[in-house]
Order: C-alpha cells, then structure tokens, then sequence
C-alpha cells in the first residue's frame, strides 16, 4: 500500500456537503449547546464526537446548527498514516463527486482529526481529486500523478458503485457504507500485510 485515497461525503465525515444547509461556519461550543437548549425541554446534546477544529471551543456546522463530524474511523485512519509515514512510503488523496466543493475544502481547513493534525494537511493537495467524473478517471489521475501502481492503491467509498468501478482498475477497494470504520483500516491493514 503506496496510496489511500478517501471519498469524502459519509466517508470521512458527516452529514454529506448536498444534505448541509449552506455552507459551514464555525459555531461556538458554547452557542451550539445554547441553541440545543432552546430547541428543546429535554437536557442539551453532549458535542458530537469528530467535532475538532482548529479554533478551540468551535465545531464546523451549517447555518442552521448541524454540526459536520469526522467519522472515527476516518480520524483514527489517517492518524495511523501520519505514523506509518515515518516507515513506509505512505501517502493520502482524496476522490470526491461532493456537490460543494468549496465547502468540502473549508470543513478540511478548519476539521482536525485525534492527533491534531488539520484534515487539510493529510493530504497532498496535488492528490485532491474533486469532480463529478466517474471516479476510476480520479483514480487514472493520481496513478500520473504519483506513479504508484493501481494494485499498490486503497480506496474507502461509501458507495458501491464508485468501489465498483475502480476496483476494475485493480485498486483494492473497501465499501464503507455507514462511514469510515476502524475495522476497514484494520482489513486494508491486513490485506497489505502491515498490520
């Protein structure tokens, strides 16, 4: 495994850019849980999990106050690259059809996953893929890109389809249907012989 790449809507975070209420913004903690407390009787939400941003006490919502979350298996996975790069030849991209692209790069800026580091800053921007082309053309753009080979690729889509169609370009592929899971880390991990 040379490559990761990452869907980014239900893959990396949630909810998807197309089911957002305009663009993200960031939120004091403080005014999510008030806002939590006017909208209902019952005792204010904790803050989501995945929540982490760069500005201390803000979380990334939109403007009605949902609030956009990292799935963990998506923060603990690329962590681990961050690690794994010290001893292999690791690097992260992105293949993404999101509706939004310029609010899918502002969550990115702003997001940070469990080792602090920024969302933006796991990948090489060079290997940000952002279109609605059918995802194996992403895919053929990052192996001129980089060189690595598609059977030396993992990818984590949601959906079946994209997992489909560049499996067929020899990528090992992993559906993540409910979100990035440590278990399909794990699995890729495992399929590569660095567990």
């Amino acid at each position: 495994m040379q490559l990761v790449v990452f869907d980014l809507d239900y893959t990396i975070w949630s909810p998807e850019m197309y089911q957002i209420d305009g663009p993200p913004k960031l939120m004091p903690i403080d005014d999510f849980v008030g806002k939590q407390k006017r909208k209902s009787r019952s005792s204010p939400r904790q803050i989501p999990s995945g929540a982490t941003t760069i500005y201390k006490n803000n979380i990334v919502t939109d403007r009605r106050g949902t609030p956009i979350t990292l799935f963990d298996g998506a923060s603990h996975a690329l962590s681990e690259i961050n690690k794994l790069k010290k001893d292999y030849p690791l690097q992260a991209a992105i293949s993404s059809r999101t509706d939004e692209p310029s609010w899918a790069y502002q969550c990115m800026k702003w997001m940070v996953i469990s080792d602090g580091t920024p969302l933006s800053n796991c990948f090489n921007q060079n290997l940000i893929e952002i279109s609605y082309a059918d995802k194996a053309r992403h895919f053929e753009s990052l192996n001129r890109k980089t060189g690595i080979a598609f059977e030396d690729m993992c990818f984590f889509d949601n959906e079946y389809w994209n997992v489909q169609s560049v499996s067929q370009l020899g990528v090992k592929c992993f559906h993540t249907p409910d979100g990035m899971t440590r278990d399909a880390w794990e699995e890729a991990l495992r399929e590569y012989g660095m567990d």
